[in-house]
Parts: structure tokens; sequence; C-alpha cells
């Protein structure tokens, strides 16, 4: 079994080819054959991929059923509050219906952050902080949405953790192997 443990740029696709369109894939950064996905991560953002060639892994991973957590670092527009962090602790309401619970804190600005090309649209008059966020389902854009129902948009989504998988030691575009 392949396990690969990959630190997705922004702007790059969690999927192999793109049907003629020219836009930066896996395939640009990973050279092993027969690995995919275990859940993607959209192109806005960032961080870890888990990849694997093992179908009944990349079930586990990828599947809500197995609320396996993800955990991601979020930079959000403004400040929330008790109450905002309440919401998403409890569970917000979207489009496709209610989240599930999920545990959210605020942390001081990862360390060792890479850079960010382009750069996050910085306005002096609208401060911005950084959420961890863990949840257990993977609906699309599934976080930018929480953060925006409680009224804090989402500047910079950075996934650090699948289950007990860290992006620690992975710098932008590095991916290395893993044990399962």
């Amino acid at each position: 079994m392949t396990l690969i443990l990959f630190n997705k740029p922004f702007g790059v696709l969690s999927q192999f080819t793109d049907e003629g369109h020219g836009r930066p894939t896996l395939a640009d950064y990973i050279d092993v054959p027969g690995v995919y996905a275990a859940g993607r991560l959209d192109k806005d953002s960032e961080g870890l991929l888990v990849l694997t060639d093992d179908g009944a892994l990349q079930h586990r991973i990828a599947n809500p059923r197995h609320k396996l957590p993800k955990t991601y670092w979020v930079q959000v527009e403004g400040e929330p509050d008790k109450a905002a962090l309440a919401a998403l602790r409890r569970g917000v309401t979207l489009k496709d219906g209610p989240t599930r619970p999920a545990r959210v804190r605020r942390i001081e600005p990862p360390a060792n952050l890479w850079p960010r090309t382009p750069p996050v649209r910085f306005r002096k008059s609208v401060p911005d902080c950084w959420l961890e966020v863990s949840i257990t389902e993977g609906r699309n854009r599934q976080v930018r949405r929480m953060t925006a129902a409680i009224n804090h948009p989402t500047l910079r989504l950075i996934r650090a953790a699948v289950g007990n998988w860290r992006l620690e030691g992975l710098d932008s575009g590095e991916w290395r192997k893993a044990e399962e």
C-alpha cells in the first residue's frame, strides 16, 4: 500500500488531469503511479491532501459516515465573538442543511506559514484572525460556507490534519510517504 501526504498549494486542482484547461494539477507535483486523492481540497484551499492506492482506505478517509476529523487553519475577515464561535460549535444551517457541530478555537497565526501566491488581500480598516476548525463532514466548500454563515468570510484556508496525519514538516508543494 502507498500512502502520500501532500501539501497542496493554492490554485492546484486535487486531481491528476485538467481536460485541456491548463491549470496546475497533482501531476505537476507527484509522479507516483496508481495513487488518488482521498477527499478533495478546492483549488482556492491549501494544505494536507492524503493520496493512496488503497481503495478501502480512500473510502474510510473520504466518506463522512466514518466521521474522520479534518482540521483546518482558517484566516477569517473580522474577529468572531463568543456567540459566533458558539454557533459554529453547535452547527450552522447552510443551504444544503445543518452542519454537524465543529470544534473551533481561536489561534495565533500558524508558525512557519509559507507565503501564499497570490497573497491574501489585506485591508488596514478590516481586522482578521485565525481559527482552528475541525469538522467530520466534507461538503463542498463547507468551512468557507460555515464562516460566511457567521458573517466572517474566509480569507485563507489551510487543511492542517486529516485524522492523525498532520501537515507539519511539509512546505507548500512538498510530499512524503507515510504509514497508515
